[in-house]
């Protein structure tokens, strides 16, 4: 779990900078979060905070699994 800002939606993928300068991007949302937030369409979550916890698999990250509003 970190600390990050939504930037985009592009070409599939959902792009959060991470307070350390990291770029994640990831191709999956849990449908848990989609519920709260629509990441795909809503542009005012551009640039909003998250505590954001995803999934790794073998050094690959995978999806986002939560995001809470900081």
């Amino acid at each position: 779990m970190g600390t990050a800002a939504f930037k985009s939606y592009k070409n599939g993928y959902y792009n959060f900078w991470c307070e350390n300068g990291e770029e994640l991007s990831f191709d999956g949302v849990h449908h848990c979060v989609f519920k709260q937030y629509d990441l795909t369409n809503d542009k005012s979550l551009i640039d909003k905070d998250f505590r954001i916890m995803f999934v790794e698999d073998d050094n690959s990250i995978c999806g986002v699994e939560s995001l809470k509003p900081l």
